[in-house]
């Protein structure tokens, strides 16, 4: 099964669901902390989730409790850009143990992952939503309803076609 976004808008089988983008839109021409979503073609790597608030996730992909130490880098200059992480970490990276709930969720895409190209764009997932589906900071981001209901259809050979 193959999510489709477009004009914040999720799209699978016959349903479709309200979701928030980048701040500054969609692009064929991501770079890091251009606030885009990147436009393409891209597949489900695993899941991120919070064990304490967050029970029961049933899906065919690779589930993996976030901790208080992880994060994602996001330092052009580091050998890890683009890759989960542990702090204490020496560079600039996102943590992912947030007081907010948007993490509490996260589906991570293989957007810049193979090969990992410097600035060109990292930690593009696909998290929870606001109350007002604020924009991101270039990922998609969905209410948990839909997020519960796309992790039990999506697999290893699902896409996600950002339009």
């Amino acid at each position: 099964m193959h999510i489709k976004l477009k004009n914040k808008k999720i799209y699978y089988l016959d349903y479709s669901a309200k979701c928030a983008v980048g701040k500054r839109g969609i692009s064929l021409r991501k770079v890091e902390g251009d606030k885009k979503t990147p436009a393409g073609k891209f597949k489900f790597k695993y899941i991120l989730y919070r064990k304490d608030r967050v029970s029961k996730i049933k899906s065919k992909l690779k589930k993996i409790p976030i901790k208080k130490n992880m994060g994602w880098c996001d330092d052009i200059n580091s050998k890890f850009y683009n890759k989960l992480i542990k702090f204490p970490f020496s560079m600039k990276a996102e943590k992912l143990y947030l007081k907010k709930h948007i993490y509490d969720i996260i589906l991570v895409t293989n957007y810049n992952t193979n090969p990992i190209k410097r600035n060109k764009g990292s930690a593009i997932f696909v998290h929870l939503a606001t109350k007002n589906f604020s924009p991101t900071k270039g990922c998609i981001a969905i209410k948990l309803v839909d997020m519960k209901k796309i992790i039990k259809k999506i697999n290893l050979r699902s896409k996600l076609i950002i339009l």
